[in-house]
């Protein structure tokens, strides 16, 4: 079952009522309410109550797109998970898919996505949005003033926020990513890299389920030369020793490399 307080705005994809605060150059921060419209919470159920685990990103009225490794999450919820907002919707999860190539015991070999189908679109609304899908092999500049947003914990075995966070990652491209005293062989030409800002942003290496840290799966977020945001990346693993060790930036799945499997699947 989806909780589900986001809806797809009418007007296309990548441009929210609520625009996010990119004025400043920012470490993390509480993000503007609504302002990542198509930011969830994929959530599992523990007892009687859910608790946020990976980030998803909602590319079609009926498509979830996340991490492989994230495909025990149950519920979506927006901006704030001290409250319930009055604008959530239940909804099943029809249908999962995970790719083909991703392999759980061989994170650094990539292809960690998964799309979750729900069983049906959610109510139309202002305040959640679909994000764009960028164009298939289209790879972000180096330095490409990109946003990570998510609930993920704030600092090493730190506490997860109530409210939606954002931070600022700069794209650091392949060929200064991929040295031997960056992340080397263990970086593909299919990852994107973006370094943490002060903010944490940790996330599970594993399997989010069961370490719960909260970013796997959610979007590295780019605005186009057009105006729209891309979701360009998907969150798939950082250092597993502390957040924000040097010369090991956050590694995203590039969207870009896998849009052919997407438009095969949804």
């Amino acid at each position: 079952m989806f909780i589900l307080c986001c809806v797809v705005l009418v007007f296309g994809c990548g441009t929210p009522t609520f625009k996010p605060n990119t004025n400043r150059v920012v470490n993390g921060e509480d993000a503007r309410p609504h302002s990542w419209p198509w930011q969830i919470s994929l959530q599992v159920k523990h007892g009687s109550r859910f608790h946020h685990t990976c980030g998803g990103t909602l590319i079609g009225p009926r498509w979830v797109l996340t991490a492989g490794h994230c495909i025990w999450c149950l519920k979506l919820k927006h901006h704030d998970m001290s409250q319930q907002e009055g604008t959530e919707q239940i909804r099943d999860v029809l249908r999962i898919v995970v790719h083909p190539n991703w392999d759980i015991d061989h994170v650094g070999d990539g292809n960690d996505l998964a799309l979750l189908k729900l069983d049906k679109s959610p109510i139309m609304n202002d305040n959640v949005g679909l994000a764009c899908l960028p164009e298939a092999g289209e790879i972000p500049a180096h330095g490409a003033p990109c946003y990570i947003s998510g609930w993920g914990n704030l600092y090493t075995h730190g506490p997860m926020p109530d409210k939606l966070q954002q931070a600022l990652l700069p794209v650091v491209e392949y060929s200064v990513c991929s040295r031997s005293d960056w992340w080397g062989i263990n970086v593909k030409r299919t990852m994107i890299c973006a370094p943490k800002q002060s903010i944490c942003f940790c996330y599970s290496q594993i399997t989010c389920h069961e370490q719960g840290q909260g970013d796997s799966g959610g979007p590295l977020n780019c605005m186009g030369q057009d105006g729209k945001w891309y979701v360009q990346g998907v969150t798939s693993f950082v250092s597993s020793r502390t957040c924000n060790e040097v010369k090991k930036p956050t590694v995203f799945t590039r969207t870009s490399a896998f849009i052919k499997w997407i438009d095969d699947v949804s």
